[in-house]
């Protein structure tokens, strides 16, 4: 599996402090994957007491993440 980040997800992430291991990880082995607008997908990781959204596409083999963030579980119907 290939991962690129857009400009936007590199920023963001680097923003937020959210490690690119991590992303990895939770793209590998998502909890759940939602459908997303504009053909986009979201994969949720659950870490600790948060919630980690990822918003990617997929091209062929390649994951291209445009965003990613952490956020509360409760939010989106996660339970802790």
């Amino acid at each position: 599996m290939n991962i690129i980040y857009t400009n936007h997800a590199e920023e963001k992430i680097a923003e937020r402090r959210i490690s690119k291991r991590m992303i990895e990880k939770s793209l590998k082995n998502p909890d759940v994957v939602l459908d997303g607008e504009v053909g986009r997908k979201v994969a949720h990781k659950l870490i600790k007491d948060r919630l980690l959204r990822i918003v990617y596409t997929t091209e062929k083999d390649t994951y291209v993440v445009i965003t990613a963030y952490y956020t509360h579980p409760e939010r989106y119907g996660e339970e802790k």
